[in-house]
């Protein structure tokens, strides 16, 4: 049994048929509200915040992977409690447990992300995510649990992939309207295609000697903005209206509404090239192909657009 937490999102259900399609039909999918992906999968309806229903949710897999996502709002009074009776119910299994992680923690400059890039948070969200790291990096060390961090760097993606580029940029232009692009045109991003950061993590839960390491799951090459809105002007055949939204326009904007004050913590980065390495994946796992930017995109105009 393999078993996803967090099941309903993105990550979760790409995660979902990745599983399915390479490693095994024994899937259980695991949310307040879980929906299914394939007739095969065991759906659990589960409190996590509640550990005798995080150990019941857990009972029985070999495999479990932390794909829980919650509001902002929320992250302080919830996720590390989560993540802590995740680790506890996982322990008294005897599971594996495969955390995907992010980037938050890493400093906010153009710093090259390693593996082994020190862990420097600067802002609320960016703590709690660095303490729930240190959480399993110290389960690992200390408590018996064998476990393995992937990390992924900023989503792009198909469907309801939530991310800023995806946001603020791809689904407007997949409307037909007018694209907004964070504070520079021209700073490098690495993002990765949502399906691909599920494909990866399957993998390297299915290595046994993947375990006991951090791993940045592979990325298209890293490129600009202004990069991908020529790329979406060559895929639609024609002229993308864009407007660039400077830093104190956000500022502004998060004095009126939580969800931009929320985001603001991670602007910063956008001001400089965000390079997000993932050499140690690529030369491990040789034969796993990187969808391109040019795919990713293609397929994300096609849900709007007959191209």
């Amino acid at each position: 049994m393999q078993t996803i937490l967090g099941s309903n999102g993105q990550i979760g259900q790409e995660l979902a048929k990745a599983l399915y399609a390479e490693y095994t039909h024994d899937i259980r999918l695991v949310s307040r509200k879980p929906h299914q992906v394939h007739a095969t999968d065991e759906l659990v309806a589960a409190d996590l915040l509640q550990y005798d229903q995080a150990l019941q949710a857990i009972a029985g897999s070999e495999i479990v992977y932390f794909t829980v996502g919650l509001p902002y709002s929320l992250w302080d009074t919830q996720f590390r409690l989560i993540l802590q009776n995740v680790i506890k119910a996982s322990q008294v299994v005897g599971a594996k447990l495969v955390y995907f992680d992010n980037t938050y923690m890493y400093p906010k400059d153009d710093t090259v992300q390693v593996e082994s890039t020190p862990i420097a948070p600067v802002g609320p969200n960016s703590t709690i995510r660095a303490e729930m790291t240190k959480m399993v990096l110290d389960a690992i060390e200390t408590d018996n649990l064998e476990a393995v961090i992937v990390r992924a760097p900023e989503f792009y993606g198909p469907g309801q992939t939530q991310s800023i580029t995806n946001s603020m940029l791809l689904d407007p232009i997949k409307q037909g309207k007018r694209g907004y692009i964070p504070v520079s045109r021209t700073t490098l991003r690495t993002l990765i295609w949502t399906p691909d950061a599920s494909r990866a993590m399957a993998l390297v839960g299915n290595t046994p000697t993947a375990y006991g390491q951090t791993w940045h799951l592979p990325t298209a090459t890293s490129l600009s903005y202004q990069d991908m809105v020529q790329k979406a002007e060559r895929i639609l055949k024609h002229e993308v209206k864009t407007l660039t939204v400077p830093m104190w326009a956000f500022k502004v904007g998060s004095w009126f509404k939580p969800e931009i004050k929320n985001m603001s913590e991670l602007l910063p980065r956008y001001q400089y090239d965000n390079v997000f390495n993932s050499d140690k994946f690529q030369k491990a796992f040789p034969d796993f192909e990187v969808t391109s930017i040019d795919q990713g995109l293609m397929q994300i105009f096609k849900e709007a657009h007959d191209i």
